[in-house]
C-alpha cells in the first residue's frame, strides 16, 4: 500500500459548492475509484488559506496505469468538469498536474 497526498487551492467563493458536491460524489465516480484500487480517499479544507488537501490508499501494482483509467472515464471527466473550476492550482505544481503532490516525511503507525 502506497499513501499519496495532494494539495490545490480553491475559490473562497465556490467552497460551500464545491463542499456540498462531495457531499454526495457521483457513485461511478466512486466505483472508478474503487477498480484504481484507490481507497481511505478523503479531502481536506483548510481556511482562511483556501487550501484543499486529499489523502488517499494505493493498493494496486501499476499506478500509471490505473491513474490512466480514471482520467479516461467518461463519468469521472464530467465530475472534473464541474469541480476543475473551483480549484486553483499551485504555482509551483509539477509539469502536468493539477493537484501538487506532496512528499511523505513522516508516518506513524
Amino acid at each position: 500500500m502506497k499513501r499519496m497526498a495532494h494539495v490545490i487551492g480553491i475559490d473562497p467563493d465556490r467552497i460551500d459548492e464545491y463542499t456540498r458536491l462531495h457531499a454526495d460524489v457521483w457513485p461511478a465516480v466512486l466505483d472508478r475509484l474503487s477498480r484504481s484500487h484507490i481507497t481511505n480517499y478523503s479531502i481536506f479544507l483548510r481556511q482562511p488559506e483556501n487550501l484543499l488537501f486529499s489523502y488517499w490508499e494505493y493498493r494496486g501494482n501499476d499506478f500509471a496505469a490505473d491513474d490512466a483509467a480514471i482520467a479516461a472515464d467518461p463519468v469521472t471527466r464530467d465530475w472534473w468538469a464541474l469541480c476543475g473550476p473551483m480549484q486553483r492550482p499551485l504555482d509551483t505544481r509539477a509539469p502536468g498536474e493539477w493537484w501538487a503532490g506532496l512528499t511523505e516525511v513522516f508516518h506513524s503507525d
